[in-house]
């Protein structure tokens, strides 16, 4: 695989602020995902190791709790506390969920591209199974929609190396898979130009329950420490990310904390609250050409 020409950058300056001079933005992530027949989540609640080659049927049955149950569950908080989200969509639930992937547009959130399959890893693929994979999934989420998708989100975060500009090419408006800086920049090649929304994951349910094992008061409580410190100091405009998977904390057990998060952040003017792809569009505007 042959890397890709890198992108000329244009950043925002030292000065960049959100709307209302705020230097903290909060966008609430929803993870939809799904895989392929016959694959499972390389993770599971179960700590003992199976047998190397041995199917996960356990880890499959956790995974797929996010459409039988938590996705309504963390749709329904959101509509409760006016909270838009993005939402990241696996392809397949075009297939899979049409009708539920409908009422994620229609209920007003953001429909993000995640790849068709959560084991559909745009790292592992070549130049032309990127573009395939792009459009594969663009096509299909939009065939339930009516819109395609203007932002996209790789399988854990990972692009490769022909993702980027594959995106761009074909129009899309801004990718998350970058955690190299706080703010948007735009990323230009030969054929076309995207936003880069960076994503972080201090406050991301899955690796905070599933790899270090902690609890949902800690989720809630790292959220406020962490919103709390970064309002005290004007360092630059940055985004915290605060994300739920479906079949994670789509769950009563962990549902509680991400719908307190966005009771304590609702109506605060100190803080802007937005969609990714609303961060996108404000940050071109800022960039300009």
């Amino acid at each position: 695989m042959t890397a890709t020409p890198s992108p000329r950058i244009r950043k925002t300056g030292r000065d960049f602020r959100w709307p209302g001079g705020r230097h903290v933005a909060v966008i609430f992530n929803l993870a939809y995902e799904a895989w392929s027949d016959g694959k499972a989540p390389g993770i599971g609640p179960m700590g003992n190791p199976l047998p190397p080659g041995t199917f996960d049927a356990n880890a499959l049955s956790w995974g797929t709790y996010g459409a039988t149950c938590g996705i309504e569950r963390l749709l329904r908080i959101l509509d409760r506390q006016k909270v838009t989200a993005s939402v990241m969509v696996s392809g397949i639930f075009a297939e899979r969920q049409p009708d539920q992937v409908k009422a994620i547009f229609g209920a007003g959130h953001e429909i993000v591209a995640h790849s068709y399959a959560q084991d559909i890893i745009p790292a592992g693929l070549s130049a032309d199974a990127n573009r395939d994979n792009v459009i594969r999934t663009t096509d299909a989420l939009a065939s339930v929609t009516g819109a395609r998708p203007r932002g996209w989100m790789s399988p854990r975060g990972t692009a490769g190396l022909d993702t980027i500009e594959t995106l761009a090419e074909l129009g899309y408006d801004w990718q998350g898979d970058v955690l190299d800086t706080d703010a948007p920049y735009i990323q230009q090649f030969d054929k076309g130009e995207i936003v880069a929304v960076p994503f972080n994951m201090e406050i991301n349910d899955l690796p905070h329950a599933m790899r270090f094992g902690r609890t949902p008061t800690q989720f809630l409580e790292l959220f406020d420490t962490f919103l709390a410190n970064t309002l005290k100091a004007d360092d630059g405009a940055l985004i915290i990310d605060v994300t739920a998977h479906a079949h994670c904390y789509g769950r009563p057990g962990g549902a509680w904390a991400y719908e307190e998060i966005a009771r304590r952040v609702a109506g605060r003017d100190d803080i802007h609250v937005a969609t990714r792809g609303e961060i996108a569009a404000y940050a071109r505007a800022q960039i300009g050409a």
